[in-house]
């Protein structure tokens, strides 16, 4: 799947939940189904900068594809992380640069989440269009 089509998927699971808490809940459950970080990257170099919660980041690439692997020790974090990995991991660089975050904002994070959550997303989104142009 393209990450178009991906983060379609993903609005419309959103979709069917009425109400925030719901969102959440399924928000976490998203981090709880990441496969966990390899132990490689529990390393204070990667950790990301500019996230409230301890967010590690790493990238490889295989076969013309970046995989990311990420982790946090909070929970809503996890479950951010689980929606982003699941968007851009094993896609091409060029595909992961021509698909925005918009999606983030059409299940409704951007008027869910504090500030500080906020710019810690858009430091994860950074770094993993940083890797993309970095595989080019």
């Amino acid at each position: 799947m393209t990450p178009q089509e991906i983060a379609s998927e993903i609005i419309d699971e959103f979709s069917f939940f009425d109400d925030w808490a719901d969102k959440y809940q399924h928000l976490i459950d998203q981090g709880r189904s990441l496969a966990p970080l390899p132990d490689q990257y529990h390393d204070d170099a990667y950790i990301l900068k500019g996230c409230q919660s301890v967010v590690y980041f790493a990238s490889d690439s295989k076969e013309g594809q970046l995989i990311f692997h990420a982790a946090s020790d909070a929970a809503i974090v996890q479950g951010l992380i689980a929606l982003l990995v699941r968007v851009y991991s094993q896609q091409a660089p060029e595909d992961i640069l021509a698909q925005d975050a918009q999606f983030l904002a059409e299940i409704g994070l951007d008027k869910h989440l504090s500030a500080t959550r906020k710019t810690g997303l858009a430091a994860m989104v950074t770094a993993i269009h940083d890797a993309a142009r970095a595989a080019r």
